[in-house]
């Protein structure tokens, strides 16, 4: 099969496209490069420039690559910014969504579509283990977007035979290769590189939470397991026509934004205690997968631990800012 990865020269994106190559899939990128590097996208993979929005360039591509299944990650996705650009986020997310299943579904070729969804559809869930059955309550326009897109990809499929599949990312961290690393200063473990990077001590939002060390316990997973889940469910797909899917991706276990931080300090070599700072608004205390079942319905499972996620994502970080580094 010949994949069209859209969003394939972003962080995600890129290690996506890295896992189908080395699985022996075709894939051929389609990225606006807003916030995607070209860089990135492997040698002897094309890349098409082009917004989701653009029906009639995502239709030549599909018919030009005789493009086979999508996995579209092209999307927005700051929590905040979501906040305050709502209409943009709604425009790229689902507008650019539906723009996108449109083209596909006026093709005879394209019989599957993993959709990039996220763990911020459940909102602020109060359960130890978070479920597919976890009832959904977004709390942020991007979350809304994501739960939206969900609906508009099942829609799709039941309409139509498409095979699709809904992946619910937990938080990405780690690289499988330092050029593949995270250059945004979004998720806390870029966001602590930084502070360090500065001389400045980590920010703690808040540590009176009903956690064991009092701040907000997380599911962290390494971008190259993540990767390898999409490869299982575009594969799934593939084996299953018709067959819909809705997953979450993440390791099961919950770690402490202090812990993530003791562990950024020891491979990293810094040792600047973090600072508490009040709460941020609508900070769940705890969000953790149940990976059961994309363990039962893909045979996949997590294989890094967050000690590799920190040590590759910190060489990645020190090949973009050699001053960061620790003699």
């Amino acid at each position: 099969m010949t994949w069209l990865i859209t969003g394939g020269a972003g962080y995600i994106g890129a290690h996506v496209v890295r896992a189908m190559t080395q699985a022996g899939e075709r894939a051929v990128v389609y990225d606006d490069l807003s916030t995607g590097i070209a860089d990135r996208v492997p040698d002897g993979v094309p890349l098409v420039v082009g917004s989701t929005l653009d029906r009639d360039r995502v239709a030549r591509a599909l018919a030009a690559h005789r493009i086979s299944g999508v996995v579209h990650l092209a999307a927005k996705k700051q929590v905040g910014e979501s906040v305050d650009r709502p209409l943009l986020y709604y425009r790229e997310n689902v507008e650019g969504l539906r723009v996108l299943l449109e083209a596909v579904t006026a093709t005879s070729h394209v019989r599957s579509f993993v959709f990039s969804s996220s763990a911020a559809v459940y909102g602020t869930p109060d359960v130890d283990l978070v479920t597919e059955e976890t009832p959904c309550a977004p709390i942020s326009p991007y979350g809304e977007t994501k739960l939206a897109g969900e609906w508009l990809v099942r829609a799709t499929g039941r309409a139509t035979g498409l095979s699709t599949a809904s992946l619910r990312y937990f938080n990405v961290a780690g690289a499988a290769a330092p050029e593949l690393a995270d250059t945004g200063v979004f998720n806390v473990v870029p966001m602590v590189f930084e502070k360090l990077t500065q001389g400045a001590a980590p920010r703690i939002f808040g540590d009176d939470y009903p956690t064991p060390d009092g701040t907000c316990v997380r599911d962290y997973i390494h971008v190259a397991d993540l990767a390898e889940a999409h490869v299982a469910a575009a594969r799934a797909l593939q084996s299953s026509p018709g067959h819909s899917l809705t997953l979450n991706v993440g390791r099961g276990e919950g770690v402490s934004v202090r812990e993530m931080i003791d562990v950024i300090n020891a491979v990293t070599g810094y040792d600047h205690p973090p600072t508490v700072t009040p709460r941020r608004p609508g900070d769940p205390a705890r969000v953790v997968a149940s990976a059961d079942r994309v363990a039962t319905e893909l045979g996949w499972k997590a294989k890094y631990d967050v000690l590799d996620m920190i040590t590759s994502a910190w060489a990645g970080w020190v090949r973009s800012h050699p001053e960061a580094a620790r003699d």
